[in-house]
């Protein structure tokens, strides 16, 4: 992963918000039974395979579901409740996940030790670099950049998405954070995923 990608990635993802409208939390509150289905009413989803939203940075809440109604992110289970968001119901809706508490998970104790080799110094010999280089040490992330925060993430999205980005799916020429990840897992192998996805699944943000 090279330093002028990450450069650029944190470029266009800055000049992307610039445009966003200001969210109001309550106004998000108020429309967010929508998601309450897949995500959870406080965005802790009880399914593994939907993300958790709580406590995920406003500003990449935005991109995400920006991304997902433009077509660039396909999110076939999405496809019919985007369309109809306006940016400010965007705005609403990412204030309002983005001030909830993420719930916590619990990592598999047999995979920890791998787990949490990949995610602090990743591979090496393989060239896969250490996750926490931009979902910082304890897997807060960086809003800045794009990065998400990660921690407590229910491992099988994680997995999930790893593999994806694996096989080299990304969101467009003009989102570069999803191009880096390509970079970043092309050589994770099956193993390397489980251990880092459980590991990142055992995180835990220190509340302020």
């Amino acid at each position: 992963m090279s330093f002028m990608l990450r450069a650029t990635a944190i470029l266009l993802v800055f000049v992307s918000l610039q445009g966003f409208a200001e969210g109001d939390a309550s106004a998000g509150q108020a429309k967010s039974a929508v998601c309450a289905a897949c995500h959870g009413a406080d965005g802790n989803s009880m399914v593994p395979n939907w993300p958790k939203l709580a406590g995920q940075h406003e500003q990449y809440l935005v991109r995400q579901v920006s991304l997902i109604q433009s077509g660039a992110r396909p999110v076939p289970e999405m496809i019919g409740i985007v369309p109809g968001l306006s940016p400010q119901d965007i705005a609403d809706l990412a204030a309002w996940f983005s001030g909830q508490t993420k719930s916590g998970g619990v990592a598999d104790e047999a995979q920890v030790a791998l787990g949490e080799r990949i995610f602090r110094a990743g591979n090496a010999e393989s060239g896969v670099p250490a996750c926490m280089a931009c979902h910082g040490p304890a897997g807060e992330g960086n809003p800045l950049a794009g990065y998400p925060a990660v921690a407590g993430q229910h491992a099988v999205y994680t997995g999930n998405m790893l593999t994806r980005f694996r096989s080299g799916e990304n969101w467009g020429e003009g989102d570069a954070s999803s191009q880096v990840m390509n970079g970043v897992a092309a050589e994770l192998t099956d193993a390397e995923i489980a251990a880092v996805s459980s590991y990142i699944q055992g995180l835990y943000l220190k509340s302020e």
